[in-house]
């Protein structure tokens, strides 16, 4: 007789009961064993807890599996309509105090006060998959955790926006985003549907060219700047008001990449800019920047030097009103958890304290409605409030119960006003005697249509006033972004309307843009002498602080490199050696180094490598200084590089270095790469 085989099962040693061995203190958690949500406790592997019977098997049975894949099938909420692909990080703002003169608000007016804010930078047009370096609008959204509740500072790297009344909103973001029958192109506006729009649709003019200029490619969060858009209401102490426009200043200047380089790093690091701000703060390489504030008189016209300031598609110049720093901001938190924070923050531009008003800008007051009626449906419910990114660091007793998600147990039986049944804890509109948000009282007069005053009608004087007011070298940048997306739309017939429309703002520009179509120049009615805004130009002489720059070394790590390298970490850049293989102390290969990464090359061996050959051509073409050494002199001659050109640095001292940093690229190279036209009989 054959002896009896145990089944599988009763092979099962009874150490693996699933409630009673604990996990031993030295041991960790190990592959196989399950943890049930609060419970510290072995539980059987999966493969072994379940065995097929005559009938199967008996899967739904494994609540295990069932709340793990149940969870798993619902982690993804819907993304965000505009901004979606963005990035985040928590910091300090503290306040010089000089805005008393204007507000009551505290976190501003009270020198030396700190409040913890989030910061939130975002692209307006591209999925959340998307790449950080496409050529859009920044989202710059701030919430300030304010002593009086949360405000919320929602802006953007562009002071002005495509449309004058929030009506259009979404026809402007349909239009630029892909086309709905192939969702194609992805987060750009190099497409038929915008330029269709924009050409239609001239009060979006100024806009475009501020996306067409440098500021739609920033090199990073650090170097951009952020603008509240809209003219906000500020109240003193005293109820007296003004009329402000809100700029934040990178300490780091504002800077971009090249339009060469934007198109390389969406391919090879698509995260580039979310990178950057990670590590940075990482490394302690914080972010900083200052919140200013333009000031005007709040009069009855709502203008200034004849500027409509409830026009969102026009600025006030800075030699007009200049921006008055008021605060310091500094990143220097990341996230615990990209979901849970900078996915799950919901800014509302509705979010105020006292001392902060709104006004009647007809765009403003289409976001007051739109930006909460959005979290409904991407946070479930009315309570995301009450998630701990979105949570005032104020106390809160607003007498809202129920709903969706709702995480608060409240207590007492008059969920209503007034009432007599609550006592203490019933809740009482605060009034401006403690702190209270109370509206300023304004007059209203006027008639109830929808139509636009005779002042939002000029869109043309600004786009003139913003491209006079660039280098020579941005207005050709701007010159070959606008000739690059026109040439992208299949429809002959929108670059011809865009055309007109560009000839009534500058005639010099309509006729690069028209030759570089391959199409006659029309005739228009340029807007006439403008007063430039030094203010709006990129690139000046002005040098500025090189923290979170990136420098990379080419050649095997020595004595000097780590000199270098220390000299360097001192003035808070980043050194980067680059060798042919890995290795202690080397960071980049010659497989895995690009230019786009770096501020600045160093050569400190020769070398003939072809992917080194490649980012030393780009480096050079992208106007970053490279710096000699050694026999670094071949190795540039190898790329076929002038060496006596602009920017080549022979045994430059780390405060060279540092000088050519400051100024973001060697500007005078630039106009050496254009191509020229050969002369006749050549």
């Amino acid at each position: 007789m054959e002896p009896t085989v145990p089944s599988p099962a009763a092979k099962q040693p009874a150490e693996t009961s699933p409630v009673k061995e604990s996990l031993a203190p030295d041991r960790g958690l190990q592959t196989g064993d399950h943890l049930t949500s609060g419970q510290g406790v072995r539980l059987p592997d999966t493969d072994h807890s379940l065995k097929a019977g005559p009938r199967g098997p008996a899967l739904m049975e494994d609540f295990h599996l069932r709340e793990k894949i149940t969870h798993f099938d619902h982690e993804r909420i819907p993304e965000r309509v505009v901004h979606a692909r963005g990035s985040g990080a928590y910091g300090t703002f503290t306040a010089y105090g000089n805005a008393a003169s204007v507000t009551k608000a505290g976190f501003l007016a009270e020198k030396g006060r700190e409040t913890e804010v989030f910061v939130r930078f975002s692209t307006v047009l591209g999925s959340r998959g998307s790449a950080d370096t496409v050529r859009d609008v920044r989202g710059f959204a701030v919430k300030f955790y304010t002593a009086e509740g949360n405000f919320d500072l929602v802006g953007n790297n562009m002071p002005v926006f495509f449309i004058q009344d929030a009506i259009k909103f979404p026809d402007i973001i349909h239009a630029a985003k892909w086309h709905p029958d192939r969702e194609i192109p992805q987060a750009q506006t190099a497409h038929d549907t915008f330029w269709d729009f924009v050409s239609l649709h001239t009060e979006a003019t100024h806009h475009v060219f501020w996306a067409m200029s440098d500021r739609g490619i920033p090199r990073s969060f650090r170097t951009m700047e952020g603008f509240g858009v809209h003219t906000f209401r500020l109240v003193d102490a005293a109820g007296k008001t003004s009329l402000v426009k809100f700029h934040w200043k990178p300490a780091a200047g504002v800077h971009s990449q090249v339009w060469e380089e934007t198109r390389l790093t969406a391919g090879m690091d698509p995260d580039f800019h979310r990178r950057d701000l990670a590590d940075s703060i990482d490394a302690g390489l914080f972010y900083e920047y200052e919140l200013g504030i333009q000031v005007m008189p709040d009069d009855a016209g709502e203008s200034f030097e004849g500027i409509d300031l409830l026009d969102p598609t026009k600025i006030v110049p800075e030699e007009l009103a200049p921006v008055q720093p008021i605060g310091k901001l500094v990143l220097n938190r990341n996230p615990d958890d990209f979901h849970a924070e900078t996915e799950q923050i919901a800014f509302h531009i509705g979010n105020l304290v006292p001392g902060i008003e709104v006004t009647n800008d007809p765009l403003l007051q289409g976001r007051l409605f739109s930006y909460l009626d959005t979290q409904l449906s991407r946070l479930g419910g009315p309570n995301f409030t009450q998630l701990p990114v979105n949570r005032p660091h104020a106390p809160v007793n607003d007498n809202l119960r129920d709903g969706m998600h709702q995480s608060v147990v409240h207590r007492g039986i008059a969920p209503y006003l007034p009432n007599s049944l609550a006592g203490s804890e019933g809740a009482v509109p605060a009034g401006p005697e403690n702190g209270g948000y109370v509206h300023l009282p304004e007059p209203v007069q006027g008639e109830k249509v929808r139509a636009n005053p005779v002042s939002f009608a000029d869109h043309h004087t600004q786009a003139a006033l913003f491209y006079r007011s660039l280098s020579p070298l941005e207005q050709e940048h701007v010159a070959e972004a606008f000739t690059f997306e026109l040439s992208k739309c299949y429809e002959q017939a929108i670059r011809v309307r865009m055309l007109g429309v560009l000839a009534n703002v500058d005639a010099d520009l309509t006729a690069k843009v028209a030759a570089g179509l391959g199409l006659p120049a029309p005739e228009g009615t340029p807007v006439a002498d403008v007063t430039p805004s030094p203010a709006l130009a990129q690139i000046t002489d002005r040098s500025w602080p090189v923290t979170g720059r990136v420098v990379g070394v080419i050649g095997t790590p020595d004595r000097d490199a780590a000199a270098l390298q220390k000299a360097l970490k001192a003035q808070g850049v980043v050194v980067r050696v680059i060798a042919p293989v890995g290795g202690e102390g080397v960071e980049r290969t010659f497989q895995t180094a690009r230019s786009v990464e770096f501020d600045a090359i160093m050569v400190a061996e020769a070398t003939a490598d072809l992917q080194m050959m490649v980012l030393l051509q780009e480096a050079f073409r992208h106007g970053k200084a490279i710096g000699v050494r050694g026999k670094g002199e071949q190795t540039l001659i190898n790329a076929g590089i002038d060496v006596k050109a602009p920017g080549i640095l022979f045994d430059p001292d780390p405060e060279t270095i540092v000088a050519a940093l400051g100024r973001h690229r060697v500007w005078e190279r630039m106009p050496l790469l254009k191509p020229r036209a050969s002369s006749a009989g050549s």
